[in-house]
């Protein structure tokens, strides 16, 4: 008798996991989605706790179809989700961690979503628990959307629904020699390539859950490693995406998430040979991508770090780091008729820096913040007008179509 495919295989990669683990499964039995359709592939990843016999237990006794394997332990979690990817069999694939766990209806909900939509990655809501999980994308449930239209570039781990076939088409796994971020890869690659997004916003779909014992994977690792991740990162935007605005929106990411938080208020405890060899690894990744288009985008604290690593400066920026610390709030200063604003952090307008305005110069988002600031209505007539031409020319290179809806010949 033939065996239907099911809908999702749930890959649970495992080291270490007790007693996290026990919960993680229930929330898989329990499941509002038939059993049927549900197929699990667990990895034990050379465990010593019992977390491999707790999964052959739930083998034994659970409705779906589950296969575990036991295999030596590999270092990190994108070999064990590499090995369930491989043996899966269902329509979906979600990678779900040892210590967390899934809504009651998540499967089934995220399952709907694509089918509904045909799209290829499905985000389902994340709340934490003794964790602060992203939370800018959980506004509002999107059944169709992309990584340039929505924050989706700030929750870029694996706990997410795709579409089998279209990882199989695009050869995308997880990068093995990266022992931090690698989720971050994978998951941007997939929504780089992916035909549309879906974001299920009105029901928690995944519980992200703080271990006491310190063994999250996140929070393990050396600076070296998260400059590893951001390079890896930034590599594959290069690749993928042609220098310009699209590009530039979603390094913002790496630079933000990845590279700021080493030049942040741990650099201060830092001692001079780790300061200087942060430094170094930054110089490459600075030379390379960082551009007034990545600039732009984000705040002047943020942005004043980033320069100084761009120029090396790490005397300028232990000062930054200690006005901050102070929680000093830097004077505001405008111009051009109170259109422009800058935020006088440590050595604006100082000569011996030679730092120039633009660089603490405020984004309306930022300077909207501030009293007497007014915006500039002829540049944003000028910004509009110019959106405007761009959509109408995107429309006139559109090839036309025929009476059946295909692009003519």
């Amino acid at each position: 008798m033939a065996v239907a495919q099911p809908d999702v295989t749930v890959v649970i990669g495992a080291y270490e996991a007790m007693p996290y683990l026990v919960e993680c499964l229930a929330s898989v039995e329990a499941q509002t989605m038939a059993p049927g359709l549900i197929e699990v592939i667990a990895i034990d990843d050379g465990s010593r706790d019992g977390t491999g016999e707790c999964l052959e237990e739930f083998a034994a006794r659970a409705p779906m179809a589950v296969t575990v394997i036991r295999q030596e332990n590999s270092g990190g979690p994108s070999g064990p989700r590499n090995v369930g990817l491989a043996k899966a069999t269902g329509r979906y694939v979600f990678f779900l961690d040892a210590d967390d766990r899934l809504g009651a209806e998540a499967l089934e909900r995220m399952v709907a979503m694509a089918d509904r939509n045909g799209t290829d990655v499905v985000l389902g809501r994340v709340e934490g628990i003794n964790r602060n999980p992203p939370k800018s994308m959980w506004a509002k449930t999107l059944e169709r959307t992309d990584v340039f239209s929505s924050n989706i570039k700030f929750t870029l781990s694996a706990q997410k629904l795709f579409r089998r076939e279209f990882l199989q088409r695009h050869d995308i796994r997880f990068d093995e020699s990266l022992w931090t971020g690698e989720d971050a890869l994978f998951t941007m690659e997939a929504y780089l390539r992916a035909d549309g997004v879906s974001v299920v916003a009105d029901y928690t779909c995944y519980y992200l859950v703080g271990r006491s014992d310190g063994k999250h994977v996140t929070k393990s690792g050396s600076y070296t490693l998260r400059f590893d991740s951001a390079r890896a990162l930034m590599g594959l935007l290069e690749r993928l995406l042609p220098a310009g605005p699209k590009r530039d929106v979603l390094m913002v990411r790496p630079f933000l998430v990845t590279v700021l938080p080493q030049f942040g208020p741990v650099f201060l405890r830092n001692d001079e040979e780790i300061r200087r060899t942060k430094m170094e690894l930054a110089r490459p990744l600075m030379d390379a991508y960082w551009n007034e288009g990545v600039a732009q985008r984000l705040k002047v604290h943020e942005r004043l770090r980033l320069e100084l690593v761009a120029r090396q400066r790490p005397d300028l920026l232990v000062d930054v780091l200690e006005f901050i610390k102070a929680k000093s709030e830097p004077t505001p200063v405008l111009k051009k008729r109170n259109t422009q604003l800058y935020l006088a952090y440590p050595h604006y307008g100082s000569r011996e820096a030679g730092l120039p305005d633009r660089i603490y110069l405020a984004e309306p988002r930022e300077a909207s913040a501030y009293p007497g600031w007014r915006k500039d209505t002829a540049e944003t007539f000028l910004r509009g007008f110019a959106r405007k031409v761009r959509r109408r020319l995107r429309r006139f290179r559109r090839p036309p179509t025929s009476p059946g809806g295909t692009a003519a010949a």
